[in-house]
């Protein structure tokens, strides 16, 4: 078994720390209220992804060559760009500018701090606890995102507007940045040299690697198996916020507070149900595995049942009645636990058939798939939900992607769940 030395507390305080995105809860509520359509929503999500997904494999390939905490200091410098300003932003094309500094942060930190945490569990000789030791840190992502959400809605409670949500989400970032810092070199990689020649020699030498890497067909299965529904969760996980107020809007009584204010912390209440659950259901994914052969039957049994929830969720949610909108929210949640169960397994399958040299270039692979797809059904779900409404929308992509299942199945390799 790993130990919980200093190394992994400072890896679950990023987690904690980066997550303090406190505009998360209310993102599609702030394009709202600036007056954007569900389909200019979405085309802002696409401009994320494609920028993510055209930087994704020259980041983590940055990262490989010339050292991982480097990446990650850029990547914590273009996010807090981006939240300021998201707050000074008052026209759709400062929005799009926000978003391409956003896209810059994540394709330079998407893969690289897990390489830095596979990098570290191979250094101690724990690369067997993988499932385990990325699932326990990533509940403390989980759970930053909870304690996020409820301060969230205390921010918009008193401020009245969303757009201070961005500039609080400076703080943990610059904390998060100063954090980064502290990590040893060691996980920088055995890659990390940053001069001249030597720079073009170890980029064609990853190259090399990547190319000899990704020959492998159960490599690409298994990244799409596990891409296909993280892009279909960040396609319409922020659908669950106008649901929301929707039901808000529909209670009977404000109490003693205005509706903005109502909606305020009935969002941020559910949010914070949502994150303490998804950071327990991540810590559990090891103990979940472990009841499998292998990791190949729980990611296609959980890609089946979180797309039909997507299903279900839309179905109740168009019903127009209090208690089927109840179970609709209910049945929405379920698609952000079963995201959160697939993560740890679905990263420990595809590290099991990696060079271990590449993973932050490989593992950036993954992440640039899943961005392809959240990039096609973003503005296809805004485009529905503007036409049909978000019941519609979200049964139609769920079902459209239920139907497409099969061709991402994974077939049965042998290896260990705890891989």
């Amino acid at each position: 078994m790993y130990k919980k030395d200093l190394q992994y507390y400072k890896f679950c305080l990023y987690g904690f720390l980066k997550n303090l995105r406190f505009f998360e809860p209310f993102l599609y509520l702030f394009f709202l209220e600036k007056g954007l359509s569900f389909l200019q929503i979405g085309a802002l999500i696409t401009v994320r992804e494609i920028t993510r997904n055209v930087l994704e494999i020259p980041t983590g390939i940055l990262a490989d060559v010339m050292g991982r905490r480097r990446t990650m200091i850029f990547a914590f410098v273009f996010y807090i760009l981006s939240f300021f300003i998201f707050y000074i932003s008052m026209v759709y094309w400062l929005f799009i500018v926000a978003m391409l500094f956003f896209s810059f942060g994540d394709a330079f930190r998407t893969g690289t701090h897990k390489a830095m945490i596979f990098e570290y569990l191979k250094i101690k000789g724990w690369g067997n606890q993988k499932v385990f030791y990325y699932g326990h840190t990533r509940s403390w992502s989980q759970m930053g995102s909870a304690i996020s959400s409820l301060l969230a809605a205390f921010i918009v409670f008193y401020s009245g507007s969303y757009r201070f949500i961005f500039l609080f989400s400076t703080i943990p970032y610059i904390f998060d940045l100063g954090l980064m810092i502290t990590y040893p070199k060691e996980l920088d990689g055995e890659i990390q040299v940053f001069e001249g020649r030597k720079v073009k020699d170890n980029f064609r030498k990853v190259m090399k690697e990547v190319v000899h890497s990704f020959r492998d067909v159960r490599l690409f299965k298994a990244i799409s198996n596990i891409s296909v529904y993280s892009g279909f969760f960040r396609a319409v996980k922020d659908y669950l916020q106008p649901i929301l107020n929707t039901f808000v809007l529909a209670l009977p009584v404000y109490f003693v507070w205005t509706r903005e204010q109502t909606s305020a912390m009935v969002i941020g209440g559910v949010y914070f149900i949502i994150y303490f659950l998804t950071s327990y259901a991540s810590r559990k994914s090891g103990k979940i595995s472990e009841k499998f052969k292998g990791l190949t039957r729980p990611l296609n049994l959980s890609l089946l049942v979180g797309l039909l929830f997507g299903v279900l969720s839309g179905i109740f949610y168009k019903q127009d009645i209090s208690v089927m909108a109840v179970l609709s929210i209910m049945i929405f949640i379920g698609i952000y636990l079963i995201e959160n169960i697939r993560k740890p397994m679905g990263i420990a399958y595809v590290t099991e058939l990696l060079n271990e040299n590449i993973l932050a270039t490989a593992l950036s692979t993954e992440s640039q798939v899943k961005s392809v797809y959240a990039a096609l059904l973003a503005p296809l779900i805004g485009l529905l939900a503007d036409v049909f409404g978000i019941g519609i929308a979200l049964l139609l992509v769920s079902a459209l992607l239920l139907v497409l299942a099969p061709l991402f199945w994974l077939k049965r390799r042998t290896t260990t769940s705890s891989a």
